[in-house]
């Protein structure tokens, strides 16, 4: 019988590590990926969630050799515009009055590396945002829980409560699809 592999998860992100925890999965490390998330001249959300999620797994596994590796990117998107993570308080701002009363999408790319194969998936979401008013987006900016979060928000926290429906993938959104996590993973060879 051969040892499971080491499981490394390519990201820093408290959601992640909760997302994992829930289907009882626990990273035997944490090592965050540091890469290039510009968008490429003309790529599409999808493709940029994809592309960002094996880049991360890659840089990884090039430094972890043996291991099965576990990277994830979310991108928000209205219509073909990106919205990434704000800069500061007026992008977060910004972003919300877009998003209100408005559907968007939101695009998850999960990747597992395991020696040279680099395995993928992309995850669609579509969110509905009621109608924002001025305060509430003053509040939300205010509270800070837009920082670091893909389109300004984050559905697990205060977020919540602008959500009128969600079409697919509540975790996804969250940062990581949990069943195509966990076949990404068993292809890899890696089980609980």
């Amino acid at each position: 019988m051969t040892a499971k592999p080491e499981l490394v998860l390519a990201s820093a992100s408290p959601r992640r590590i909760e997302l994992l925890a829930l289907i009882g999965i626990t990273p035997d490390r944490i090592d965050p990926a540091d890469i290039d998330e510009t968008p490429l001249k003309d790529e599409t959300p999808p493709r940029l969630a994809v592309r960002l999620a094996r880049a991360k797994a890659r840089t990884i596994a090039d430094r972890s050799p043996g291991a099965v590796v576990l990277a994830a990117d979310t991108v928000v998107a209205v219509g073909r515009r990106l919205l990434e993570k704000p800069a500061d308080a007026a992008e977060a701002e910004t972003f919300l009055r877009l998003l209100s009363g408005r559907n968007h999408r939101v695009f998850t790319g999960v990747a597992v590396a395991s020696g040279e194969s680099v395995r993928h998936r992309a995850v669609e979401t579509r969110v509905a945002f009621k109608r924002l008013s001025d305060a509430e987006i003053a509040d939300y900016v205010t509270g800070g829980d837009w920082k670091g979060k893909a389109g300004g928000y984050g559905i697990q926290g205060p977020a919540a409560a602008f959500v009128l429906k969600i079409v697919g993938s509540h975790p996804a959104v969250m940062g990581l699809p949990l069943p195509e996590t966990v076949n990404l993973l068993a292809g890899a060879g890696w089980r609980k």
